[in-house]
Formats: C-alpha cells, structure tokens, sequence
C-alpha cells in the first residue's frame, strides 16, 4: 500500500503517515537553533507540526500527512532556511512531482501544505518570507462527480463474502460491511467514520456527535439500515473496546486498511467505476439530491462549512432533471391555460403582435422580411 507522500518521497522511503507526530524535545532544543532564530526547515517542521496540532487543532491524520508531504518538500528543495525560499522552489517542487507522474489534485495538496508551513513562519515566528498569495496551485479542471447508483451499490455491498468457505461468520468482513454501510446511510467522510465509538451513538435517536474536519463538532445521522448494522456488529464483537471499527489485531481500524479492503471488494465485485469511501459519500449527496432533498439539507448532512461548496459540487450533477426542465420551462409558445392569457415573452411576442401566437419558424421567417426592408432602406 502507498504511502500519502504524493510523489515526492522516493522509492523506498521510510516516512509513513503512519508514524507519530514528532515533538520538540529537549534534545532538540539543546542541539539545534531556536525557532526564532535562523532554522532550517528540517529545524523547523517539529514545531510547525505542534503548532498545527495546539494552535490550529488539525486533526492527527492531516498533521502525519503534513509530515510526509513536508519530507518530501525538502528532498526537492533541500534543507534551507524558510527566508532563503524563492518561487524557483515552487515550481521546482511542481516540477518534480510532475515528472513523477502526480496528479494535479495532489500537487495542488502539496502546495497548500507549503503555503500552510509559510504560514506558521509568518504568524507564528514573525519571519520575513515570499508573499503566499503569488504561490498558485495548478488549476484542477471541474470534472463529473463520480458515483454509484442504487444497482452497483446493490453489487457492490453484494461482493463483500460475509461467511468463509466453511460457512463461519467473518469478523473482518462483518466490519466492512458495517463501515460500508455506516457510510451511506451517514454521508460521513471516512475519517469521521473511523473515529466513532459505541458511546457517542444515541441509538434511539440514531445520531451521534462527532468531531469532524477542521476538528470541528457535528451531528450525523444514521439511516436505520446504518444502525442495525452497526448493532449487529456490536452482538458480534466480544472485545470490549468502545471503537465502533476494530481491525482483526484489535486495533482501530486505519485508513490505509480500509483502502485495501475497498480495494479488494472492487474487484469482486466487477464494477467499472472505481468505488472508494469518498465516491460513497458522493452517492449519499446525489441519491439526496435525485430524491428532492432541498440543497441545504444537503449541506447539513455532509457537515460542510459552506453552502457554495455543497452547490458547487452537487449543483447540476442532476442531467435528467435538467433535461426534463429544459423542456418544460423553455416554451416560447407557451400560454396559461387557467387564464387562455399569451405568456410568451421577448422579441418573438413582440414581433407578432398582440393577438397572435405562430410558430417560431413564423417568427424567423418575419424577422428576415423585416431585416430586408431595413437593408433597402
């Protein structure tokens, strides 16, 4: 399984997003400048991680990808004092992560964790560094939101083998198929998923307050189908640990685990389109969004911050009822029934006059005498 390193760590690397957060300690404080001082960036990234961490309250996941991701900025650029940086490391860094076959979401998520440091450097430690508002991620062109309909979400839940070969219930499996399940009838990111424990479940009300990205709290709710599984998965269990996803070693369950196990589960099930926990989430707002669910409520339920996300993600992702509405509502022939009244609008009312309605065909065919009398003119 690889790593979150986006291309810059080479082949072989032992840094692991999986590794603790470092902390300043007091070796190094001893051994190396302060960070107020003329430090390096290597110097710098332990108190850059702790700042992320008590000042900003970042979530661990994003601080251990920060570390990674900022490993691999110093391969690039080298281990130089954040004053020195120029944008010739910038586009070095851009430049190295293309050759290297990254995409542009991912470049564009090691730029921000760069102009994320840069800011630490500036508010944190006064440092006098390059204007971040000239650094530019790439533009990452608006694509097709990606997900399944209710008949691959039937074959793709179907592909998880619940029984071994000998007909024995597997834990494992069992646990996938909860989370799978946990995930659409929540909407909730994998992250948030992965940090829900049995005792901040209110089953009678099927919700549960987590904390959610930028470390912030929200509610989520569970369709009934999402806390059956859930309790199933609890009868099953007899290790007495309070995480709602528990992995075969008895430990919580890790994103990268549950990316082999999406993985492996694809596979089985034949599916064209690629299914990962992110496309479920993606699946939850559109089956929303297709069943007539008022946009804000769309909002509420992914937990975003803003509503010009939810809208610019999910906002005519509809082509069906788009078309439907095309057709409806763009009528230049249009007249109220209830009232017998000409509703038609525009130059094509105006140019026939007040009390007849033609064809459009009519209109053109006016419109050029008209335009001919104008040219003789």
């Amino acid at each position: 399984m690889s790593h979150p390193d986006f291309g810059l760590l080479p082949e072989g690397s032992s840094e692991s997003p999986r590794n603790p957060v470092p902390q300043p300690s007091s070796e190094d404080k001893t051994t190396s400048t302060s960070p107020d001082q003329a430090a390096t960036l290597q110097e710098l990234l332990p108190y850059f991680l702790a700042y992320c961490e008590y000042e900003w309250h970042f979530s661990k996941e994003t601080i251990r990808n920060y570390r990674v991701v900022f490993m691999g900025i110093i391969r690039v650029v080298g281990d130089i004092h954040p004053e020195t940086l120029r944008m010739e490391h910038v586009l070095e860094i851009k430049t190295k992560a293309a050759q290297r076959g990254v995409g542009l979401g991912r470049i564009r998520s090691i730029i921000s964790t760069l102009k994320t440091f840069l800011r630490f450097c500036e508010l944190g430690l006064g440092l006098q560094i390059i204007d971040r508002s000239k650094i530019k991620p790439p533009r990452v062109p608006k694509r097709d939101v990606v997900f399944l309909t209710r008949e691959e979400v039937q074959r793709f839940v179907a592909a998880i083998p619940l029984y071994n070969k000998n007909h024995v219930l597997s834990l494992r499996w069992l646990t996938f198929r909860a989370l799978v399940e946990v995930l659409l009838g929540t909407g909730a990111r994998i992250s948030e998923a992965l940090s829900l424990r049995m005792s901040m479940i209110n089953f009678e009300t099927g919700e549960a307050i987590i904390i959610g990205k930028g470390n912030k709290q929200r509610t989520v709710f569970f369709s009934p189908r999402a806390l059956g599984w859930v309790k199933e998965l609890a009868t099953r269990r007899h290790d007495g640990r309070d995480e709602v996803f528990v992995g075969v070693q008895k430990r919580p369950l890790r994103t990268y685990m549950v990316q082999a196990w999406f993985q492996e589960i694809w596979s089985r099930s034949g599916l064209k389109k690629k299914v990962t926990a992110h496309i479920l989430r993606h699946t939850v707002a559109t089956t929303l969004l297709f069943n007539g669910c008022p946009i804000g409520h769309i909002k509420e339920i992914l937990g975003h911050e803003l509503l010009e996300t939810t809208c610019r993600f999910y906002l005519g992702v509809d082509k069906t009822a788009a078309k439907q509405a095309h057709q409806k509502f763009l009528d230049y022939d249009q007249t109220n029934s209830a009232s017998g009244t000409d509703q038609t609008h525009g130059i094509v009312g105006s140019s026939l006059g007040e009390n007849s309605v033609r064809p459009l065909s009519q209109a053109t065919n006016l419109l050029s005498s008209d335009n001919s009398k104008v040219a003789r003119d």
